[in-house]
């Protein structure tokens, strides 16, 4: 493991990290990706690692997660927020390879 994410591992140490939503796209049509996060930034603010996406503005609406990295933050002590916590009792289980 190497780049962005080993640094915030070996920088960080107690820090506090969520995973939730952070909205992009264009004025009344957004979306949102499935962000790890530093609790106190801002809802916008620079992330640690993208998860995944949603878009509820799909009929119906698409929910995309790499569940292996949504289990690897998780074991490090990443809360989720209330809305990615219903996403993950929705979302099918991570399927293996083989």
């Amino acid at each position: 493991m190497s780049g962005p994410v080993e640094r915030f591992l070996r920088l960080e140490g107690g820090r506090l990290l969520r995973i939730r939503l952070a909205r992009t796209g264009a004025t009344k049509k957004g979306s949102y990706r499935v962000v790890v996060i530093d609790r106190e930034r801002a809802r916008d603010g620079r992330f640690v690692e993208i998860l995944g996406h949603f878009n509820a503005r799909r009929n119906p609406p698409e929910l995309v997660l790499k569940r292996d990295r949504v289990d690897f933050w998780l074991g490090r002590g990443a809360q989720p927020s209330e809305t990615v916590r219903s996403f993950l009792k929705k979302a099918p289980e991570a399927k293996d390879p083989s």
